[in-house]
């Protein structure tokens, strides 16, 4: 079509000229047969030719012009339907991985605690593996609580959540969390650092915990079997600053672009073998901005992913958000 467009405009500027050369030339013989001119000299100074030249010059800016506003509309709209093209296909690619992720997810938890409750029906277990099993199938069932967490979350993230504000002191939640993760991943290493005292933070306790818990179970299913993980709590100012790093894969600069998009995960849904939906790093990001914080990706030292979120102190000591950010990532 841009070569059409010039050709167009070519031999629209050659059918231009060759008019203007008949005219001329007709104007030419006409005036030497009245004996107005008698040589080309003359003929070129005349000024119906000086007219004649005029009104073709501008004819020739014109075509010029219009050959150059098609073009670059066209070029316009072909970019914008590539960029449509391009969203609607990534669209359908994070909808089917949320559908794969999601089944399996749900199908997952409820086929375990069906088996227990069939095998609690059918027989009688001795009391120790009854415990083992009623434990597996409450581990199952939190599961499924979680996930049902996250999707009403996401949920109220895309229309009108509203942080319940009350104080919280971070640095005992997050050893309370750390606590509970211990006993779910025995083979992880946790470790709890805090620098100097760490004053209450106003937040929504089910919020702070979501973000906290999608952080800290990321960095474990994203580590190695033998996961080290750390959790840091400091002041930074008029906030308290939270990073929770890992020593596992790490994430690459063009992932580290997409990860906080809903429905987004690294690698593709049909060959990964870590478990989640592609909401929990969604829901971290915007909860943390309902708060007026900030969060940023960074590279782990020596190698690994650090997440590190910022939360104010108080709701009167908010920053702008987006001021806020640009400060911490230039920090970062």
């Amino acid at each position: 079509m841009l070569l059409a467009f010039a050709w167009w405009s070519v031999l629209l500027f050659n059918k231009n000229r060759d008019t203007f050369n008949a005219k001329a030339e007709l104007l030419k013989i006409g005036m030497v047969a009245e004996g107005i001119i008698s040589n080309q000299e003359e003929f070129l100074a005349q000024p119906r030719y000086l007219d004649l030249r005029d009104r073709y010059r501008k004819q020739e800016w014109m075509i010029m012009g219009e050959g150059l506003f098609f073009i670059i509309t066209l070029i316009i709209g072909i970019y914008l339907i590539n960029r449509g093209y391009n969203t609607a296909v990534a669209s359908a690619q994070q909808r089917r991985n949320f559908l794969l992720s999601i089944t399996h997810e749900l199908k997952s938890p409820i086929a375990s605690v069906k088996l227990v409750l069939e095998t609690f029906k059918k027989r009688q277990l001795p009391p120790a593996m009854s415990a083992k099993l009623t434990d597996n199938a409450l581990r199952e069932t939190e599961r499924l609580n979680n996930l049902v967490n996250d999707l009403l979350l996401s949920a109220k993230l895309d229309t009108d959540y509203q942080p319940h504000f009350q104080p919280l002191i971070l640095d005992e939640l997050l050893a309370a969390l750390i606590e509970k993760l211990e006993s779910k991943y025995p083979d992880a290493e946790f470790h709890l650092k805090i620098q100097n005292e760490i004053p209450v933070v106003q937040a929504d306790n089910t919020g702070i915990t979501s973000v906290l818990l999608n952080l800290l179970e990321n960095a474990v299913k994203y580590s190695p079997e033998k996961a080290v993980i750390t959790a840091e709590l400091c002041r930074s100012g008029d906030f308290v600053q939270v990073d929770i790093s890992d020593l596992g894969m790490g994430i690459s600069a063009k992932e580290k672009k997409k990860i906080f998009d809903k429905f987004y995960r690294v690698g593709n849904e049909d060959t990964r073998a870590t478990k989640g939906t592609g909401l929990g790093l969604y829901i971290v990001k915007n909860t943390v901005k309902a708060h007026g914080g900030t969060i940023v990706v960074q590279d782990n030292q020596p190698r690994g992913t650090k997440f590190s979120f910022k939360l104010p102190i108080s709701k009167k000591e908010k920053k702008d958000a987006s001021a806020a950010e640009k400060e911490f990532a230039a920090e970062a």
